[in-house]
């Protein structure tokens, strides 16, 4: 992707991002975009780094490994890890991670806490919630997440807020409402929800992390 498509993607996208938030009364700065960049290869991350994007999230912890090092020479980059985390993968997601969005059950709670100890490195975390309560996909049940979180305050474990990926092909919004409720009954500030085709609708109702890749990147082949 050429450097000057990079530039009016990336400032399309926080053109949209701040309108939301005035909308809903909000301070676009509270916002991070998150550039979801799984699945493409450096030479189509650089342009968006040159344009001035610094937070990036990855799906999958070997692919950040084999890619990042070499990119994550520009001052400033954070990377967030969007995707599953199986626990045999903690100690590499601590070393390479600022954020962690997956944590969803009480086994990762264990490995993390044992590793971020370890390491004495301490990404932030959110908990996702299944808040759709899709078999498919990761995350805790709505029911369960009292449980878990009681079980990463205990274990130290720095929870930032929760996430979630609503269902697919349905409005966005009530789902995005009922995690923005169970933050703030649960006295957590941060809410990790809205990609490419609802970011804008999750800005008005609280998010204050969206993990946008199409509209950034362009469609995957």
């Amino acid at each position: 992707m050429p450097l000057d498509e990079a530039s009016t993607r990336l400032a399309d996208v926080c053109e949209k991002i701040a309108r939301a938030a005035q909308l809903a009364g909000r301070a676009p700065e509270r916002i991070e975009l998150i550039a979801v960049s799984k699945m493409h290869d450096a030479a189509a991350i650089r342009p968006l780094i040159e344009a001035g994007q610094r937070v990036f999230g990855e799906n999958r912890v070997q692919e950040a490994v084999a890619k990042w090092p070499e990119l994550r020479e520009t001052p400033g980059i954070a990377l967030h890890l969007i995707g599953q985390l199986q626990s045999n993968k903690a100690e590499e997601a601590v070393a390479l991670f600022d954020a962690i969005h997956s944590v969803d059950r009480p086994s990762l709670v264990t490995a993390l806490a044992r590793v971020m100890d370890k390491a004495d490195r301490r990404p932030s975390c959110f908990l996702q919630v299944n808040i759709g309560d899709e078999p498919q996909k990761g995350g805790c049940l709505v029911a369960d997440l009292p449980g878990l979180l009681a079980e990463a305050r205990t274990a130290d474990l720095p929870v930032a807020g929760l996430m979630c990926i609503p269902p697919a092909e349905v409005e966005a919004a009530p789902y995005f409402a009922l995690l923005a409720k169970l933050a703030r009954d649960h006295g957590l500030s941060d809410l990790s929800m809205g990609m490419s085709s609802d970011y804008e609708t999750a800005v008005t109702i609280g998010a204050t992390h969206v993990r946008v890749g199409t509209a950034l990147f362009g469609a995957r082949a």
